[in-house]
């Protein structure tokens, strides 16, 4: 018997705001929400962005004015609308209209010598043999140089690229924890998998203490590693730039550091731990690992996810230079103006020039069907399976390839199989990459035009999150992962409002990409698709909550259900406790430097097991031989 891997938990951040319950993907549906909803949102997003702030049980302005939930969106509405989603870079990145280089200069003299006095310490090691130096007393020197002298100076240009999909306008996770100088992509991982827990309406405690402490797996990743200067960004150019490298630097900039993180400082974790790389297919890499392991038994519960905060200088001109943002001139272009509209930068399958950089940080909490049924756990959706492939021989590293089509084929395909035709052709949605390149829009268009042609499809909803989010690269599947979920709640198919049509090249015959949100029917199946730099395909199978739920009941029948639904009452009053106090801006973020230190001099061991006094059950050790036909 296979196991399920349910999704018990979800959370992060991104620039529509924060993942639990919701919230961002709710922010990017707003004028679809129905009241209730859409003042919940407006309050939790007032919160995040540090607008209101809750003081003895009520909302309080930066004056100290009360301000009751329903007068958030009159009052902070447009600034919270304005502060979200893509926009102009702010200043807390860089200064894309003055941003921060070193021209290189070359000097010749005048006269004989270029001449010019500096404290002795600052002079290069070697001395130049044509410098003539003198010394001047007091640690300082005279130089003189009889010949040409190329430095560098500090200088300021007009970046040709402007927006990017930001966290919320005073949003800072460093502020909610003891950061201690990590690089922003580790401390929205701090935020995001302290988000995903909470959410789950479960004590982390009371999940281990089902299970063996190896059950439990962390499986994240980020691309490029920590760019900011905390981490691989300033151990590159600190030295050119005239600083010294940290001791910190080189290990919080791997890559593996917000898998690192969440075990040493969210979760204790000593069960699996595992990191892989798979370019904008981050998230599924690691997603489509810890689902085979809770298939196979290895994990019952796993922390699944990705983080990535590389709005730097640096990652947005790597990324220009190859052509691959939309930049100021093509958005004008395109538009027939002076001026680029910031927030219409990213436009999947329409006219566009380029995809548009993100910041978020993503996670899920995966729990096999057997465990999720024990604990009452809420059920967000299931993971049926993800499909990895890749291009074969390329011409261009990073140019498409026939990868996605095996991904695709083969989840498509897998949905059939397990929920039929009928709910395949009726009830299915794609969440395209959708990269918002005018290549990517042509060659992923003919995938879902060629795999619906196959399996008679007729008008299959697409939709993009890169349209309001932006590209955050490792995670960017993971925010597909958030608005499929939030797609299976509340109803409402994002439409692609950033373009005004479908671009004439795109495939569409039997797609149905929208330019508009529309109210859907229950939907059972989300497709995630990622098509990565390199040829990293992945396409997960995703099933709703109401088809999950269907197929539990069949499993274990009618009275544990029931058992199950009694279970689940506490847990969505713990859920509904955090969900309170988060749209409150109480995130009651886990971080425990030091705190729960496992004492090794007290770990049992035997031939049959290891037993830490810090946790209640032991780990097993291998008692069979799984050769026993070979030796």
């Amino acid at each position: 018997m296979t196991r399920l891997p349910l999704i018990i938990g979800m959370g992060g951040i991104n620039a529509s705001g924060r993942t639990s319950f919701h919230q961002g993907f709710r922010r990017i549906v707003i004028d679809k929400l129905n009241a209730q909803a859409r003042q919940e949102t407006f309050v939790g997003l007032a919160s995040l962005m540090k607008l209101v702030s809750s003081q003895d049980g009520s909302l309080v302005d930066v004056e100290g004015n009360t301000v009751l939930a329903t007068e958030i969106e009159a009052k902070f509405g447009q600034q919270i609308l304005a502060g979200t989603l893509i926009r102009k870079i702010e200043k807390n990145h860089f200064d894309p209209d003055a941003t921060h280089w070193h021209q290189k200069m070359n000097i010749s003299p005048t006269d004989k010598h270029i001449t010019f006095e500096l404290r002795a310490k600052e002079l290069p090691q070697p001395v130049p043999n044509s410098w003539i130096v003198t010394d001047l007393g007091d640690k300082r020197v005279s130089v003189e140089i009889p010949e040409q002298l190329t430095i560098t100076h500090d200088s300021y240009r007009d970046n040709p690229i402007k927006a990017a999909g930001q966290f919320p306008t005073g949003f800072d996770p460093a502020d909610l924890y003891s950061s201690r100088n990590h690089p922003r992509g580790l401390q929205a991982t701090i935020f995001a998998a302290t988000d995903a827990i909470h959410s789950t309406g479960l004590a982390w405690d009371a999940i281990l203490a089902k299970i063996s402490p190896d059950e439990v797996g962390t499986y994240s990743a980020s691309i490029a590693g920590q760019m900011h200067d905390e981490g691989f960004g300033g151990l590159i150019k600190s030295r050119l730039a005239g600083s010294r490298v940290s001791t910190k630097q080189l290990a919080l900039g791997l890559n593996t550091m917000s898998t690192d993180f969440i075990n040493a400082y969210v979760t204790g974790n000593v069960g699996t731990t595992f990191t892989s790389s798979g370019a904008c297919a981050t998230f599924l890499y690691n997603l489509r690992a810890a689902v085979h392991d809770i298939e196979a038994g290895r994990t019952r519960v796993a922390i699944v996810g990705s983080s990535e905060a590389a709005i730097t200088p640096e990652m947005i001109e790597g990324f220009g230079n190859m052509s691959a943002l939309a930049n100021e001139e093509g958005l004008k272009r395109l538009d027939g103006t002076d001026t680029a509209d910031h927030r219409r930068t990213s436009r999947p399958f329409g006219e566009n020039c380029g995809f548009t950089m993100g910041e978020g940080a993503q996670f899920i909490v995966l729990m096999d069907d057997a465990l999720a049924l024990e604990m009452g756990a809420k059920i967000l959706g299931s993971v049926a399976d993800v499909f990895i492939n890749a291009d074969g021989y390329k011409k261009s590293i990073t140019a498409p390839g026939p990868g996605n089509y095996i991904t695709m084929a083969k989840s498509v395909a897998l949905a059939e199989q397990v929920l039929g035709k009928e709910a395949l052709q009726e009830r299915s949605f794609i969440l395209a990459h959708g990269s918002s390149t005018p290549q990517n829009r042509v060659t992923e268009s003919l995938i879902y035009h060629k795999v619906a042609e196959c399996f008679d499809i007729k008008n299959w909803p697409v939709a993009a999150p890169k349209a309001y989010v932006g590209h955050t690269l490792g995670p960017a599947s993971g925010d597909q992962m958030a608005m499929a979920l939030g797609i299976f709640s509340d109803n409402i198919m994002p439409g692609i409002t950033t373009i005004d049509e479908v671009a004439t090249d795109v495939h569409n015959e039997h797609l149905n990409i929208a330019t508009e949100h529309w109210h859907c029917p229950d939907m059972d199946i989300a497709f995630i698709n990622s098509k990565g730099f390199g040829g990293n395909n992945a396409t997960a199978t995703v099933f709703s909550p109401k088809v999950t739920l269907t197929m539990m009941a069949k499993r274990y029948g009618t009275e544990a259900m029931e058992t199950y639904q009694q279970k689940l009452v506490s847990v969505e009053q713990a859920q509904q406790v955090y969900r309170d106090n988060a749209n409150k801006g109480q995130f009651d973020l886990i971080y425990k430097f030091g705190e729960g230190l496992i004492n090794e001099a007290d770990i049992e061991l035997t031939s049959d097991s290891l037993t830490f006094a810090e946790f209640k059950n032991s780990i097993a050790l291998p008692s069979k031989n799984p050769f026993d036909d070979m030796v």
